[in-house]
């Protein structure tokens, strides 16, 4: 999709490191970490938010979780870390394409906001 940054960065247009990949999703670090561990989990399709996510994409959204559970344990965050999906402005979603951020390696709070 144009002008979508992380549709930029799954299709290499942008650099990044990915720290996984595989045929639907990647994971990379966040630029701006909100923790010590901050990767993001995203997609490879465009799906503007969770939102938008329509029924066939449920075999996606479990592979995004599954994904999470990889990246974490590579991490080496497996043993606590906080999933974050924020869906629309509102909730702190800055980037038009659903994503996960996985915060790790320090002592999370509730409530988160």
């Amino acid at each position: 999709m144009a002008d979508c940054i992380f549709c930029e960065i799954v299709s290499r247009r942008i650099s990044s490191q990915f720290v996984y990949e595989d045929e639907e999703s990647v994971a990379f670090q966040d630029i701006s970490p909100q923790a010590p561990t901050h990767l993001l989990i995203v997609p490879k399709k465009h799906i503007a938010g969770l939102s938008a996510c329509r029924d066939e994409d449920k075999p996606l959204l479990g592979h995004l979780q599954r994904v999470a559970a990889r990246v974490a344990e590579a991490a080496g965050v497996a043993s606590g870390y906080r999933l974050v999906l924020n869906n629309g402005r509102s909730a702190g979603q800055s980037v038009d394409h659903l994503h996960y951020h996985l915060l790790g390696g320090r002592s999370m709070q509730w409530p988160p906001g």
